[in-house]
């Protein structure tokens, strides 16, 4: 992809935390992770993420980017992403997360009690 054809992500995830609250949000992305995964193999690959590429509306993605994106994740090295990368990922992605990673925690850890 040239520069001027980027994909720019906005960051909707802090809005979503503030509607949803931590326990709402993790089940959206838990949903997000199923809508994605290869239902046979239980993970994300890069080809399950092909096959979703319009429910994202990144259809003009290239095999190379798909692997990256899924490299970028992939903490235990198998070639997809299970539901604990993929939430990892999901917050890595977004900064305004990573500064309120521990408030949220703290407030699903409450939820759980």
């Amino acid at each position: 992809m040239a520069a001027r054809d980027a994909i720019v992500f906005e960051d909707f995830f802090p809005a979503m935390v503030e509607k949803l609250g931590a326990e709402g949000f993790m089940k959206e992305l838990c949903n997000g992770f199923r809508l994605l995964m290869d239902g046979e193999k239980g993970v994300i690959t890069v080809e399950s993420l092909k096959r979703n590429l319009g429910l994202l509306g990144l259809q003009g993605m290239s095999d190379d980017e798909l692997v990256c994106m899924v490299r970028e994740g992939d903490l235990n090295g198998d070639g997809g992403l299970d539901e604990m990368e993929f939430c990892t990922l999901m917050f890595r992605l977004s900064p305004a997360l990573m500064n309120s990673s521990r408030t949220l925690l703290e407030e699903a850890l409450v939820c759980e009690m």
